[in-house]
């Protein structure tokens, strides 16, 4: 992928899975991503922003570990959970991160347990990290990136109480959302979370090219 200074290993493991050119959102959102500013990414359904956090996730984190987990990332459910675990796997084969996922059907134990190892990127549906954060004392100092990842879908089953609550356990780190679609429901989770974030809106350039088109 042509994007500035990619990390080597990344381009490589991008390179073997057949992703040479990096799509618009990708290219348009790598520099805000690499400035640590907060900002709000919307696009629909397969435009590629799993693959976009993914990218950043290991861009931003790769050639270091720690104990602790540098970026948590909150998905609808444990599909989604299982998904982005293997895309990270997939892509970050050579990056050395330490990936692990929680979802409402595994085992609390097992889970926090396995966390407290040591990991590098946490990935789980909001119930799940909501009752972990609640009843154990992770450190979140570390942490560089908070993602909420198709923020609609979790927003529309109430779920706005539980991220809030996350966020507001972590103090200074990057903040950001990807949604399908702009709500007011995501205004007002922005407006709470957010400090002065970009805003990134794809959905208006493929309305666009679909007028051009017709």
């Amino acid at each position: 992928m042509k994007l500035k200074k990619i990390n080597e290993n990344l381009q490589q493991a991008l390179t073997e899975n057949g992703l040479i050119e990096a799509n618009e959102m990708q290219q348009e959102t790598f520099s805000t991503f690499k400035s640590g500013a907060d900002c709000i990414i919307i696009g629909p359904n397969g435009i590629g922003k799993s693959t976009t956090i993914v990218i950043n996730v290991i861009q931003k984190l790769s050639g270091t570990n720690e104990e602790s987990p540098r970026a948590l990332i909150i998905v609808e459910d444990k599909i989604k959970v299982l998904e982005m675990v293997a895309l990270f796997e997939k892509l970050g084969k050579n990056s050395g991160l330490e990936i692990f996922g929680v979802h409402d059907k595994g085992d609390m134990d097992y889970d926090k347990n396995y966390i407290s190892t040591g990991i590098d990127v946490l990935i789980g549906t909001p119930n799940k990290l909501d009752d972990m954060f609640s009843s154990a004392g992770y450190n979140v100092n570390r942490l560089r990136m908070f993602i909420v990842d198709d923020a609609d879908s979790i927003l529309k089953l109430r779920h706005e109480t539980k991220i809030m609550r996350i966020s507001n356990s972590i103090n200074k780190t990057q903040r950001v959302i990807f949604s399908d679609v702009f709500t007011e429901r995501i205004e007002i989770l922005a407006d709470k979370m957010l400090v002065e974030p970009f805003e990134f809106d794809f959905e208006e350039d493929i309305e666009e090219e679909d007028e051009l088109d017709n």
